[in-house]
């Protein structure tokens, strides 16, 4: 089954809420993507830090699904994408070498 990448950075209005607002928008996002899991799906989602371990360079988030439109119709489902809280691209992503331990 194919592997894709969702990458997603906050839009410029999102990093001018409030951080209490901010992590109340994560929270549910963390809830969401553990409820995939639940649901079976293959998922791993994160966030990018900089050498200082800070962070702000935006989410990663690896999925496996039947076909890119399953992808699709699952990540729009995220709370942050629906809310319109994040710009994010989604690509299938093709391993050549090594293999995903998930």
């Amino acid at each position: 089954m194919p592997w894709f990448i969702k990458t997603e950075a906050f839009t410029a209005e999102t990093l001018q809420l409030p951080s209490d607002q901010r992590q109340e928008h994560i929270q549910t996002h963390r809830v969401w993507v553990e409820g995939c899991k639940r649901a079976g799906w293959k998922i791993v989602s994160g966030y990018l830090v900089d050498q200082q371990q800070k962070p702000g360079g935006g989410g990663l988030m690896f999925l496996q699904a039947p076909c890119f439109e399953d992808a699709l119709q699952l990540i729009e489902q995220d709370p942050m994408i629906a809310s319109g809280l994040v710009k994010w691209n989604l690509q299938e992503w093709i391993p050549v070498i090594g293999e995903l331990m998930i």
